[in-house]
């Protein structure tokens, strides 16, 4: 199984967008469509959250609200930060999300109690909070978020949390938890699991893992050996 490390991912994603003219948004609408029917496969009926942070993670929460809602799910789009302070792609995705007349709530300044709440109705929990990029331990509002996602798991009956490319607070490379982190039942990864996948400390917050395309050319994967 050929992983990839988080710089080169990011080679990937430099490559497609520099050498071949992929937008960076038509990356993302892939990914997120492919994680979309992923969820939609693994996951079970009913309400679902999605949370979403400041980066390009948070960019594929919002095109996943779209695609799983046209797969007919009810969806609720939990932010942690101001949409106004997104950028680039994650933010052409959540003015899209916006305009699509998602709910959305935003709960950065949001107290765990708060955060319980939003989540108490939800049987599906996806994780679009930290990205390959996160390193070190989660802080602030993404912590409590964390937090708060794990305690439903252990609800009567609990919810099925998915997570996006990596659950938050799993390192990349090294496959380990420096603080919090989101134990998933599905880990739905772009292009490649990550080299962290690997390690035996990874597997306790993986569950199932999926791999979906973001639509990079053959020849760019074969490069980066993903591709046999």
């Amino acid at each position: 199984m050929h992983t990839l490390s988080r710089s080169e991912v990011r080679e990937i994603d430099r490559r497609a967008i520099e050498e071949f003219g992929l937008p960076g948004i038509v990356l993302m609408e892939n990914a997120g469509r492919g994680a979309a029917e992923q969820i939609h496969a693994h996951a079970p009926d009913g309400r679902v959250a999605i949370l979403c942070g400041k980066g390009n993670n948070g960019g594929d929460g919002y095109v996943i609200a779209r695609h799983l809602e046209l797969l007919g799910h009810d969806i609720t789009l939990l932010t942690v930060c101001d949409p106004a302070d997104l950028s680039g792609d994650a933010a052409i995705a959540c003015e899209v999300a916006r305009r699509s007349k998602i709910p959305m709530q935003l709960l950065a300044e949001a107290s765990r109690d708060q955060w319980h709440a939003a989540l108490a109705e939800a049987t599906v929990l996806v994780d679009a909070l930290l990205g390959t990029g996160a390193s070190g331990p989660p802080r602030g509002a993404i912590a409590i978020a964390i937090e708060a996602m794990n305690a439903c798991r252990t609800r009567t009956p609990r919810a099925t949390v998915c997570a996006i490319d990596l659950p938050s607070g799993l390192d990349c490379d090294a496959g380990i938890a420096a603080g919090a982190c989101v134990t998933a039942d599905l880990t739905v990864t772009f292009v490649a699991p990550k080299r962290g996948f690997t390690s035996p400390s990874a597997a306790a917050f993986l569950g199932r893992v999926e791999v979906v395309g973001i639509g990079a050319p053959a020849c760019l994967l074969a490069d980066a050996g993903v591709l046999g």
